[in-house]
This record gives structure tokens, C-alpha cells and sequence, in this order.
């Protein structure tokens, strides 16, 4: 059995976490309003830039001649995951979540027989996936800045076009965490080449624009852009789920810390009287038998 000792200390170690947990709840409530508000601003751009691609790529003539970011390879055989995760952990199944979606479609891929190859953004995703692949993993792209900005989209873009320039995979899947609330992020899978362009165009139908320059030299020019847009609303909505994630992670800690020290609170009070009454009835048969 503990002595009243070791159980203060042992008091006082869960007080200073929960003091610890409790700022990181209020630090990780300040930069959500911040996050929360980037990833919903990025939202409409992405989303007018695929409609964008949409209509151009349906005005394309010969899909021959379209360009091989928008038409593929022509095969299915190498899969890129970029897999975007955060760099620090304490904030639940964040990371958790997103890789394994990514496991889960891994298995699958490898199932079927096909090449898998896996760019890590975010040390947290490097160290979960290296355990079982760290042979398909063929860099990691780690994001240690206070904040995000365009130009960190843009260098995973770039060694995104690098590596299928170079021929080193057909398809790339991007795997981030949508943020829909505080309690609720949202696992996601986004295939960026080729793109799914979907038929149609909305409520209204197709809208048949008369593009200059060509729609081939636009094309050329917004598809490498889209690849860093896509990289970079992930990117964002990463940050945001993050601090969601962590925001209720700590709060439910700090909750847990409260129950245990009103626990060993109630046994180091009853330890204690346990002992001044023992005490007590020593001192008392002593007087007695004197």
C-alpha cells in the first residue's frame, strides 16, 4: 500500500497535468477560430477551380491531345498516396483515422496486384505507415511552420509533378481529413491525377464557354496550379481538423484528470484517518495497560 507521501505527490503530478491539458484545450480553442476560418475560406476556390477544369475538359475536341495530368497515363498500375497528416500527436485518432483510410486502400491496391508508393506529409504519418511499409515510402515531407502558407502547398505539389514527370506512378490519391466540427473530421480520399471530372455542370447544365487562349494552353497552365490547390485546401483543412481533434482530446483529459484526483483524494483521506486512528487506539490500550 502507497504511503500519505507517495499519494500527494501522486496528487499533485495529475493536478499539474490537468493544468497542462487545460491550456492546451484553451491554446488549441484560439488557433481553431483561425484554422476553422482559412479551411472554409480556401473551400470555394478549390471548388470553382474543379468546375473550371470540368468545363474546359468537356470542351476539349480530342482527348488525345489533352494533357497527360487531365487523360493519365493510360494505366493504373502504380498508385502515389500522399498522405497529409499532422506533425505533433496529443489530439485523438486524428492521425490516426487518416492512416488507416490509407492503410485500407493500400491493402486494397496490393490486393489487386498493383504498385503502391507512398509520400508522407507530416511525421506523424511516416511514423505509423513505416512499421509495415516503410519500403513504399519514398520521401517525407515534414511542415514544422507556425503558419501555413501557399508556397508549403506548392513544394508538395511540385515533387508531386517530379515524380510523375519521371514516370513513377499513374494514378496519386491525396488522403487528408475534412473538418466538419470540433467532435466531427471527416477521413477523405481525393484522387488528383487523373482527376474525376464528373459529366455535367450543376443545376443549369453544361455552360459552353469560347476560351483564348486555346483550351488545351489553359489546361497546360491550371492543371500543375490545381494539383498545389487541392495540396494546400488539405493542407488547411488538416490544420483545422487538428486543432478540433486536440481541442477535444484535452478536454476530455482534463475531465479524466478532475476524476482521478477527486479518486486519490478520497483514498488519501481515508488512508489518513485509517492511520490517526490507528495511532490513536495505540495510544489509548497503552494508557490502559499502564
Amino acid at each position: 500500500m502507497a504511503s500519505l507521501k507517495d499519494m500527494r505527490v501522486r496528487i499533485a503530478a495529475t493536478k499539474a497535468t490537468q493544468k497542462i491539458t487545460k491550456a492546451m484545450q484553451m491554446v488549441a480553442a484560439s488557433k481553431l477560430r483561425r484554422a476553422q476560418a482559412a479551411a472554409e475560406a480556401a473551400r470555394p476556390y478549390a471548388e470553382s477551380m474543379e468546375k473550371v477544369l470540368r468545363n474546359i475538359a468537356a470542351s476539349v475536341s480530342d482527348p488525345g491531345s489533352a494533357p497527360r495530368l487531365l487523360g493519365g497515363t493510360g494505366s493504373d498500375q502504380v498508385h502515389l498516396l500522399v498522405v497529409c497528416t499532422a506533425e505533433r500527436g496529443l489530439c485523438g485518432a486524428f492521425n490516426s483515422t487518416i492512416v488507416r483510410l490509407a492503410r485500407e486502400k493500400i491493402n486494397a491496391l496490393v490486393g489487386q496486384g498493383k504498385t503502391v508508393k507512398i509520400l508522407c506529409v507530416g511525421r506523424k504519418g511516416y511514423d505509423q505507415l513505416r512499421r509495415n511499409y516503410a519500403q513504399n515510402i519514398v520521401e517525407t515531407i515534414e511542415l514544422r511552420v507556425k503558419a501555413l502558407g501557399f508556397e508549403h502547398a506548392e513544394r508538395v505539389g511540385a515533387k508531386i509533378l517530379e515524380l510523375y514527370e519521371k514516370g513513377e506512378f499513374d494514378v496519386a490519391t491525396l488522403f487528408f481529413s475534412r473538418f466538419r466540427s470540433v467532435v466531427v473530421q471527416v477521413p477523405t480520399a481525393l484522387q488528383m491525377i487523373p482527376p474525376v471530372i464528373e459529366a455535367g455542370g450543376g443545376e443549369g447544365g453544361t455552360i459552353n464557354y469560347e476560351y483564348e487562349p486555346d483550351e488545351l494552353d489553359i489546361l497546360a497552365e491550371l492543371l500543375p496550379r490545381n494539383i498545389s490547390v487541392q495540396v494546400f485546401r488539405a493542407l488547411l483543412e488538416n490544420a483545422a481538423s487538428e486543432q478540433g481533434a486536440r481541442m477535444s482530446a484535452m478536454d476530455n483529459a482534463t475531465r479524466n484528470a478532475g476524476e482521478m484526483i477527486r479518486k486519490q483524494t478520497i483514498t488519501y483521506n481515508r488512508t489518513r484517518q485509517a492511520m490517526i486512528t490507528k495511532e490513536l487506539i495505540e495510544i489509548i490500550s497503552g494508557a490502559e495497560a499502564l
